[in-house]
């Protein structure tokens, strides 16, 4: 068995750290009070970025289980936040879209973690501002990868 380079030591580190350190951080920003959990606000999100999906194509993109999307999306669309509409181009499926409710809550609940995350960020200096402003591509990329 080989033994493991200095280097691939430090990115199995800095893969922990960093596991921890979000993990914190998505914890705290659930903690705020929220019109909606974490979960179905990214749902909403891609809706508003994307446009309509398919429920398979959320779950896909969520990284979900179907059958967890299907709950997911029934409790949006009861809420009226989301609705199912037959595809235009195979009328086998459905395709969810946001509706003028769901904008309103999503806009609200950006509203409230960003001024949450916006206060947090005040505390920063300069330089660790832009050390994080410098770091948000690469988490971008890992994020989407």
């Amino acid at each position: 068995m080989p033994v493991p380079s200095p280097t691939d030591t430090d990115q199995t580190l800095l893969a922990s750290d960093l596991r921890v350190v979000l993990g914190q951080l998505v914890r705290r920003m659930r903690a705020e009070r929220q019109p909606l959990p974490l979960t179905q606000t990214s749902v909403l999100s891609r809706l508003e970025r994307g446009g309509p999906h398919s429920a398979s194509e959320l779950a896909a993109a969520e990284r979900m289980r179907p059958q967890s999307m299907a709950q997911m999306l029934a409790e949006l669309e009861e809420q009226g936040l989301i609705a199912r509409a037959r595809d235009p181009r195979d009328g086998r499926r459905a395709l969810v879209t946001l509706t003028g409710g769901g904008i309103a809550t999503l806009t609200e609940c950006r509203r409230q973690r960003e001024g949450w995350l916006a206060g947090e960020l005040n505390a920063l200096s300069p330089p660790e501002l832009e050390t994080l402003t410098r770091a948000l591509p690469l988490l971008r990329q890992i994020a989407e990868s």
